[in-house]
């Protein structure tokens, strides 16, 4: 896997002037700087999303040196409802750049407000609906005359401990606890990601979407973890060979780097990569490609959100 060496977003993202950002999670971690990266760039507007008024509140201050407007969508992921309602509230006329980034990982066994297993929930039927109630704006933006529309779907090399299946369809509306780990759990809800992306990808071939794995990141999905969770990933980082792990700032090259500063024509659509522009669909396995199962995630995602 080659990829993009030394790798600076200052110098190697263009002029993002016109453009309009969204991103998921934005007040923190890995979305917050990609919203301050974002914003060194004179987009048009950035939209971010969270629910930490006050981490909201100090992001807006860290971007206004920069002139950049920017909107902050209070929502909860774990509540599909309030999902909606607060993309309903997006009020431009086109939409360049949608970046699904707010994430979980390894959470007790639990349910979202809707009931379904936690981590399935918020990293991808929560994020169904996002790019769902976007899709319209998105598909408008594309068909303007040298538009460059992408979307990124943040995921992780935990989609490989999916369950053997894919997925575990008839547990999705319970907390799996009896039979799967946290891990499978997570493996499940990055699989997701990986098998949306590639969809989107087939149907809306207009719009780029890939998904990115942004390595492991001193976030709070890391830092929280309890001691024996935390040593997993690191010890799995190591065995797998993987890069060294990084700060939130170097953390987010993978994402902004397929968000903004890869040329069209240098992105596979419905790829996945890993850090920084590594394309990795070479990695994946017989599940992960399966077309059968992209279009029965989407068939279930779309019945689900439906229902809301």
């Amino acid at each position: 896997m080659s990829g993009v060496k030394n790798f600076n977003p200052v110098k190697d993202i263009p002029s993002l002037a016109g453009k309009v950002i969204f991103v998921t999670g934005g007040t923190n971690g890995l979305g917050r700087e990609s919203v301050l990266a974002f914003a060194k760039h004179a987009p048009a507007h950035i939209y971010f999303t969270g629910r930490d008024a006050n981490a909201a509140a100090s992001l807006a201050e860290a971007i206004k040196p920069s002139g950049v407007p920017s909107t902050f969508l209070e929502l909860d992921m774990t509540s599909l409802p309030t999902v909606k309602s607060a993309v309903a509230r997006f009020n431009h006329d086109r939409l360049d750049i949608l970046m699904c980034n707010a994430g979980i990982m390894a959470k007790p066994p639990s349910l979202t407000k809707d009931g379904y297993e936690l981590q399935f929930g918020v990293n991808h039927l929560a994020h169904g609906a996002v790019i769902q109630g976007l899709l319209p704006v998105l598909q408008k933006t594309a068909a303007e005359p040298g538009s460059d529309v992408r979307i990124v779907c943040l995921t992780s090399t935990g989609w490989r401990g999916h369950p053997r299946q894919g997925f575990a369809w008839d547990q999705l509306r319970t907390p799996m606890d009896s039979t799967f780990g946290s891990w499978i759990r997570y493996g499940q809800s990055k699989l997701a990601n990986v098998v949306y992306a590639r969809e989107l990808a087939r149907r809306y071939p207009s719009i780029t979407s890939v998904s990115v794995h942004p390595g492991v990141v001193e976030t709070g999905l890391v830092t929280n973890l309890g001691y024996m969770r935390k040593k997993f990933v690191y010890v799995a980082n190591t065995i797998m060979g993987a890069d060294p792990i990084v700060a939130p700032e170097q953390g987010c090259y993978n994402q902004v780097w397929a968000a903004a500063a890869a040329k069209k024509s240098e992105l596979v659509n419905g790829a996945l990569y890993y850090p920084v522009g590594k394309l990795s669909n070479s990695d994946l396995d017989k599940v992960a490609q399966d077309p059968e199962l992209a279009i029965k995630l989407w068939d279930y995602t779309n019945d689900e959100l439906a229902k809301v």
